[in-house]
This record gives structure tokens, C-alpha cells and sequence, in this order.
């Protein structure tokens, strides 16, 4: 019952942050710079927020693959900042809180918090693989879409492994 239930919180925080970060990217218009700045930024506030619940209930596996990608989106973020500043763009930045919802003492423990830690990931790669791929349909800006393509296999990658780890546990 603990999983379903941070899974449907996990689930719940998506479904917020998919209407925050696409709430101009209704009727099927294409995202522009600025919606694909301020989505990614949303995702790295979420892989940040995953590092921090680990903290209080994660094992060896989950601190080191959070610690990653944090890392990882610190990175992203120094280059998308470059980007940001040469277009101009000011995102729009929402707060998640798929990461903080995994790290409440009463919610998960053990082999119940590793699940919801790989559940909680799934959602949010694939609200920001379906940005990208919505981008670069019609990308506004080259250096933008240079930067989306060089990651999106990086992030499918990333959704197929916490799906497969999913699968398996």
C-alpha cells in the first residue's frame, strides 16, 4: 500500500508540473525556447530534490545514482545557461515535489523507498523527453536544438534503465 500511495503522489506532482511547465504549450503548439529552458530546469530542480530525499532514506545504490544525476543536471544546466543567456530567454521556473514527497519518514522504507525512488523517475524523464521531441519539430532557436538532440538519447537511455530496474524489483 506505500508504494501505491507514493506512486499516485508521485504521479499527482507530474501530473502538476506537466501543467505548470506546458501551461502555454496548449492546442498542440509547438514549445519554444523558453518553455524547453524552463521545463529542463524543472527537471533538474526534480533530480536535485532526489538527491536530497536519499539523504534521509536512501541505500549505497539509490545516493550513488541520485548523486549522478545531479551531477549530471548541474552540467545540463551550465550549458543551457550559456544557451539561456545568448537567446535571452527568462524561464519560467516551477517547483517540483516529486523529490520531497520520497523523502517523508513514514511514507517508505527500504526495498518500499528504492521502488518509489525508480517510480518517481519515470514520469518526469518522460515529461521531459516528450518536451524535447515536441521542440525539435519546430525548434526557434539551432543552438537549442543542437543542445536537445546531444541529450535526448542520454535521457531515453536513463528512462529505459529505471524502467527496466522498475521491471525487475
Amino acid at each position: 500500500m506505500r508504494i501505491f500511495v507514493a506512486i499516485l503522489l508521485a504521479f499527482i506532482s507530474t501530473a502538476a508540473l506537466a501543467d505548470s511547465t506546458s501551461e502555454d504549450i496548449r492546442n498542440d503548439r509547438a514549445p519554444d525556447a523558453t518553455d524547453v529552458i524552463s521545463g529542463l530546469y524543472a527537471f533538474s530542480g526534480f533530480q536535485q530534490n532526489l538527491l536530497e530525499s536519499t539523504d534521509l532514506k536512501g541505500n549505497a545504490e539509490v545516493k550513488n545514482l541520485a548523486a549522478l544525476r545531479a551531477e549530471e543536471a548541474a552540467k545540463r544546466d551550465k550549458a543551457l545557461k550559456e544557451i539561456q543567456d545568448t537567446i535571452g530567454a527568462e524561464p519560467r521556473i516551477t517547483k517540483t515535489t516529486t523529490g520531497t514527497s520520497l523523502a517523508q519518514p513514514d511514507e517508505t522504507d527500504g526495498p518500499a523507498y528504492v521502488r518509489s525512488f525508480y517510480a518517481a523517475q519515470i514520469p518526469e524523464y518522460e515529461i521531459t523527453i516528450a518536451l524535447l521531441d515536441r521542440y525539435l519539430r519546430t525548434p526557434d532557436n539551432p543552438a537549442l536544438a543542437a543542445f536537445a538532440r546531444e541529450h535526448l538519447p542520454a535521457l531515453r537511455a536513463q528512462l529505459k534503465d529505471a524502467e527496466r530496474i522498475m521491471a525487475d524489483r
